[in-house]
């Protein structure tokens, strides 16, 4: 009986051990270096399709522009990234700029269902699809930032 009761509390144990070994862990704690109050920005990049990051450029320059800045979105900047050979890689990187992730998710959400941006985007992919993938990363700024 011993033995058999010492073999139930040692599984017992065991599946506590493997269920807390799933868990997932608790974040870290934010960092002390952290601006408070900090913007959120978003850093996205553009996988131009084949041969299509100059009518991207144009996309952006003649609508995308007006429309991020109509839907309270802030532009920090545009650049397109170079290879370790010196390169131009066929990508556009921005980022963005808001008061915080809720106004973010706002502003996309009236950006995605304006007619404007629709009509932009069908007229500029008449002769295919102008962007093959696109990466989003959200970022805060640091204490010592000039920019937050």
């Amino acid at each position: 009986m011993k033995t058999i009761l010492v073999c139930i509390i040692s599984a017992v144990f065991a599946a506590a051990a493997v269920r807390a070994a799933d868990a997932p862990a608790a974040p870290p704690a934010p960092s002390p270096s952290l601006a408070k109050g900090s913007r959120c920005f978003e850093m996205r990049t553009y996988y131009a399709a084949p041969g299509k990051l100059e009518e991207l450029h144009l996309r952006f320059r003649a609508h995308t522009n007006a429309l991020f800045i109509k839907h309270g979105m802030k532009i920090v900047g545009y650049w397109v990234p170079l290879d370790k050979d010196g390169n131009y890689e066929e990508k556009l990187v921005y980022i963005l700029a808001y008061p915080n992730r809720g106004a973010r998710e706002k502003s996309w959400e009236a950006f995605f269902a304006d007619p404007d941006w629709i009509a932009a985007k069908n007229a500029s992919g008449v002769n295919g699809k102008l962007v093959d993938k696109v990466e989003s990363a959200f970022m805060t700024a640091t204490d010592y930032s000039p920019i937050r």
